[in-house]
């Protein structure tokens, strides 16, 4: 299964208040960028990403004027990444 594919049209699990656009059609699978996991020219695996619309994902990777802290970033990601995962779960995808 495609991931990436996958992720179109679902609704962006990121949910940042006051930054999401709640468009399905500009979802797309973020990545998660951590030490360890993924680096210069490498993205974590597709498992470990979040549907993200196209406003939470310049959020998360710092692409906006929002000042907020990395740290509220990261959790941002996270707690999205949880539930695409769930999402996943619940269609089927991955099983718990």
């Amino acid at each position: 299964m495609n991931l990436r594919k996958l992720a179109k049209g679902q609704e962006c699990q990121v949910r940042e208040h006051g930054v999401c656009n709640f468009n399905p059609e500009t979802v797309v699978l973020a990545h998660l960028n951590m030490s360890g996991i993924s680096g210069r020219g490498i993205k974590s695996p597709d498992l470990l990403g979040a549907w993200c619309c196209s406003a939470c994902h310049d959020y998360i990777d710092g692409r906006t004027n929002f000042d907020m802290h990395d740290s509220a970033r990261k959790l941002a990601f996270l707690e999205g990444m949880a539930r695409t995962q769930y999402q996943l779960i619940k269609q089927g995808y991955i099983k718990s």
